[in-house]
């Protein structure tokens, strides 16, 4: 199976750790978030992985070749200018799409700065049997960007200036749907045939090209993993609280 680790962000809400060090090679517990996350994958049956980099890019390059890519194919894609999740996973397409015979295998898009027991491989499943085009790992928990979902978990938009307005298909009468609002982790199980459908350009989200995708009927869909632990790695207070929760007994790589 294939991945792809998003790690290009600045760290900015790490700093001062982000300062001398990109936020892949920030430490959990004695181990770097890019070990954690590799690991991980690894775990649940991942060989391959194209990891994205820009703030401090050979740092990260140097490591992974030190550590003899942890046993993996890893390859880079560097950005030069910071381009999102979804610029970084269009610039990155060629990854998942050089091996004709892997076209209708799912690929997985992971975070580097998140920690979380979610069973990937149920995950998957999901995703497989409901023939969906991307599925997201999604949380009943506060948040400031929450996305919406039909009862079917089908995206069907966001709320926008906290005000119960959503972006939807206008063949779709949202009026008439109950909505729930929910989190999303940052852990995406993705058809490679989503790729050819990222028309935008540049820098760009791409939960804006899911909302488009799913306004024009594509199936976006959720993955409740409300029972499964998961933490934002993005402060060094979410640092202080996971390696707490290690100690305390949690596994997050099986």
């Amino acid at each position: 199976m294939n991945a792809m680790i998003l790690a290009a962000g600045l760290g900015t809400r790490l700093r001062p750790l982000t300062d001398t060090r990109p936020k892949a090679l920030v430490e959990l517990a004695g181990r770097t978030l890019l070990e954690i996350t590799l690991t991980r994958l690894r775990t649940f049956g991942v060989t391959e992985v194209i990891i994205n980099v820009h703030h401090f890019a050979d740092m990260v390059i140097d490591y992974l070749k030190a550590n003899k890519n942890f046993g993996m194919r890893i390859e880079i894609s560097r950005e030069e200018v910071l381009l999102d999740t979804g610029g970084g996973l269009k610039k990155a397409a060629w990854f998942f799409l050089d091996d004709p015979s892997r076209l209708d295998d799912p690929f997985l898009l992971h975070n580097v700065d998140v920690i979380s027991t979610i069973d990937l491989r149920r995950m998957l499943q999901f995703h497989t049997e409901n023939h969906a085009l991307a599925t997201l790992a999604v949380q009943n928990r506060e948040t400031s960007r929450p996305l919406l979902f039909d009862d079917h978990l089908q995206l069907s938009g966001r709320p926008i200036d906290n005000k119960n307005t959503v972006i939807s298909s206008e063949a779709r009468n949202l009026s008439s749907i109950q909505l729930q609002a929910l989190a999303f982790s940052g852990i995406h199980v993705i058809s490679p045939r989503v790729l050819p459908m990222l028309t935008e350009e540049g820098v760009f989200s791409i939960i804006t090209s899911y909302l488009r995708l799913a306004a024009q009927g594509q199936k976006i869909l959720a993955f409740r993993a409300d029972q499964f632990y998961w933490r934002d790695l993005g402060r060094p207070a979410d640092l202080t609280q996971a390696a707490r929760d290690l100690e305390s007994g949690l596994r997050a790589e099986g």
